[in-house]
């Protein structure tokens, strides 16, 4: 998705009276002012998308900042992020991951958790702390206030935030895989949530549009995106082997967790921690198809229905069979662009709070 150039901002700790507090900093960050030596407690950086649902996520994060305060003052220095525009997130992730911070914590949905997962990395590879040798790293945490929140569904969390502060005060970790994604001409990009084409990437394409409606955006993106769909024949290799073809292709979804498009459990079998991505192919399904076995795929009971099919891979591309520049490809929600598109999974990437 094209996005404004934003600048790369620095995190800076201001060293003062620790009874002092949200003093501003480069880059829209804003921090708990600190002495010298609680500044070895580390640091905890809250980047908050203040538009998402619709407002609401920069409302409910203004009422859960003095609880958020109260609960990890003893452990970390809170330095908040208010990000500007589309990706903001990301450049604030680098640049923090970079000055060493222990924490970066994505406050919003799952566009702003997309973002700050790209942060992690730079043209393709990890991003590393400059000064805090290479033993050191930064960890990955959510607190869900999105529109769909897709991704904590995975877990069965809902979009309490005080739940999700315990589970950083708690601060258990383990690693989490991260999808990539390579297209023609482009550098790697990354996704932790369901990467997907055609059918339900437009759809996804066309619900961005519809926000404003909060959970109906996906049925209007769907709704559009039916409008002239045509199935389609598509190549595709699993982890480096022979090209074969899928015929008459409705969506392709490849899934390192479970849910999209406002809680759909598309690729059920799917878990962040096992090294491998859930691959679901519907095929030749017509629009009465969807009415029909709409509730087996919210249920995630579809994988048994004629027409759809599972595989488990490391590494999966996927081509037109006559290319024509048109098949959507996202992640996350986000707009990728089109095929074709190469996913693969970094097995335990990034330390997660879960």
């Amino acid at each position: 998705m094209a996005a404004p150039a934003t600048p790369r901002p620095s995190l800076i700790l201001s060293r003062a009276s620790s009874h002092s507090h949200s003093q501003p900093s480069a880059g829209g960050l804003t921090s708990d002012r600190v002495t010298a030596s609680n500044r070895r407690r580390g640091d905890f950086v809250f980047v908050v998308n203040p538009s998402g649902a619709n407002g609401r996520t920069g409302k409910q994060w203004k009422q859960l900042l003095p609880h958020l305060r109260a609960r990890l003052a003893d452990q970390c220095n809170i330095c908040e992020c208010i990000t500007s525009g589309p990706s903001h997130a990301i450049d604030v992730t680098r640049e923090a991951i970079k000055d060493g911070v222990d924490a970066v914590i994505a406050v919003g949905g799952d566009g702003t958790l997309h973002e700050v997962v790209n942060g992690f990395f730079w043209k393709g590879s990890p991003v590393c702390a400059l000064d805090r040798g290479p033993d050191h790293s930064t960890a990955l945490g959510l607190i869900p206030l999105g529109t769909g929140s897709d991704f904590a569904r995975t877990f069965g969390w809902t979009n309490d935030p005080r739940d999700a502060t315990d589970r950083i005060v708690r601060g258990v970790k383990s690693k989490l895989d991260i999808g990539v994604m390579e297209g023609a001409n482009r550098e790697p990009h990354f996704f932790v949530n369901v990467a997907d084409i055609h059918l339900s990437a437009k759809a996804g394409y066309f619900a961005s549009m519809y926000k404003r409606f909060g959970n109906l955006c996906y049925v209007f993106g769907a709704l559009r995106a039916f409008w002239g769909h045509n199935n389609r024949d598509m190549r595709i290799k699993v982890n480096g082997g022979e090209w074969r073809t899928v015929h008459k292709v409705t969506a392709l979804c490849i899934g390192n967790a479970k849910y999209f498009g406002g809680g759909m459990k598309i690729t059920p079998t799917a878990d962040p921690f096992s090294g491998n991505l859930e691959v679901v192919i519907l095929q030749d399904f017509k629009w009465h198809d969807f009415l029909l076995k709409l509730h087996r795929l919210y249920g995630g009971t579809h994988l048994s229905v004629n027409g759809v099919s599972s595989i488990r891979v490391q590494s999966i591309e996927v081509a037109e069979v006559t290319a024509s520049g048109d098949i959507f490809v996202q992640s996350d929600g986000e707009h990728f662009g089109f095929l074709p598109t190469k996913f693969s999974v970094l097995p335990g990437a990034v330390d997660f709070f879960c």
